[in-house]
């Protein structure tokens, strides 16, 4: 078991992930202009920080072109041993229809060039239409490309319990589920940890605050912002599940509580949030978006691994949640809002 203070966790024997992993949804638009020199600048920033782990995706825009761009140049600065810490986890995200062995082979391989890798850490499979059988086959000739060692560990993005269950008993295997959890949103509690807990799977949590609504600068907030003044996809997209579970109101009481237990530790309401998913059960790390050269937290995001919340921190938050709506009886599983 991992010390819930510690700020790597080990995913699998050779793969050790930092627990804050940096997001970049951000820069495949919706997010604001990303400036290429800027952004492969931040991400050295967040590689000296300790931040060494990359969450990123084959349609995330430009993404793995800049792992490829920033390992080129970690390696000509510091040298093989420095371009060793990082851990790029990918996704790879087809249209579903009929899949080929030598689609996924293409596409895997597209990956690697464009991260400069020989090898992927971790490629998580995603896929949007369960109706459409074959992701088994996309998952089975994925598997055949980590045995033969093009990928280090397969892992999955938005599945749901029972799909999961389906590709255990086909002997397929993944080591983690990356999945909307949050204080918001705490459907995979429900069913999906203690599957996860059961079959050695961990979970990558995203969402985990709540794009940014789960911040001091939301405090006090009298109206719900307006959809101009939610100036980013994630802001929105977080608010629709923020109006699905309880409104503006409870969440302002949420924030309220959130503070009074951030001012007694010292750190923000994001750094609260954090830690709160950081100790939940098979939850291996947060997935915290990196908005490259537009703004950074790195020093705020350190916080989570300076404190630990007590028991009256978690009934405090829980007497809140307790006034809520059941996002597992609105939306169902882990995913499911995506289908």
């Amino acid at each position: 078991m991992n010390d819930m203070n510690k700020k790597y966790y080990k995913l699998a024997p050779d793969l050790t992930i930092c627990r804050i992993v940096n997001g970049m949804w951000q820069i495949a638009g919706g997010h604001g202009c990303i400036d290429r020199e800027l952004a492969i600048a931040d991400m050295m920033r967040y590689h000296d920080a300790g931040f060494t782990s990359w969450d990123l995706a084959d349609i995330y825009g430009p993404a793995e072109d800049f792992i490829g761009e920033f390992r080129r140049l970690l390696l000509k600065l510091k040298g093989k041993e420095e371009l060793e810490r990082i851990q790029a986890l990918t996704k790879w995200v087809p249209q579903p229809g009929r899949i080929t062995r030598s689609i996924v082979k293409e596409s895997i391989e597209k990956s690697l060039r464009r991260m400069m890798v020989s090898s992927i850490d971790l490629l998580q499979f995603h896929w949007w239409d369960y109706n459409n059988p074959y992701y088994m086959d996309a998952l089975k000739y994925l598997s055949d490309l980590r045995d033969e060692g093009t990928i280090k560990h397969m892992g999955l993005t938005n599945f749901d319990t029972e799909r999961i269950q389906i590709m255990i008993d086909s002997d397929i295997q993944v080591v983690s589920n990356q999945v909307q959890y949050s204080i918001i949103d705490r459907r995979p509690e429900v069913k999906m940890i203690p599957f996860c807990l059961e079959h050695n799977i961990s979970i990558l949590a995203y969402g985990s605050i709540c794009g940014g609504l789960l911040s001091e600068r939301y405090l006090g907030m009298t109206l719900q912002p307006s959809t101009n003044e939610l100036n980013t996809l994630s802001l929105r997209k977080y608010m629709k599940m923020i109006e699905a579970w309880g409104g503006w109101n409870l969440f302002q009481e949420l924030l309220s509580t959130l503070k009074k237990i951030a001012q007694k530790y010292n750190v923000g309401i994001a750094n609260v949030a954090s830690r709160y998913i950081l100790d939940k059960s098979a939850v291996a790390g947060v997935i915290i978006g990196a908005r490259l050269g537009i703004s950074e937290h790195r020093i705020n995001n350190a916080q989570v691994f300076n404190f630990s919340l007590d028991k009256s921190d978690y009934d405090d938050i829980d007497d809140v949640c307790k006034k809520s709506n059941d996002l597992f009886d609105i939306i169902g599983d882990c995913g499911d809002e995506y289908r």
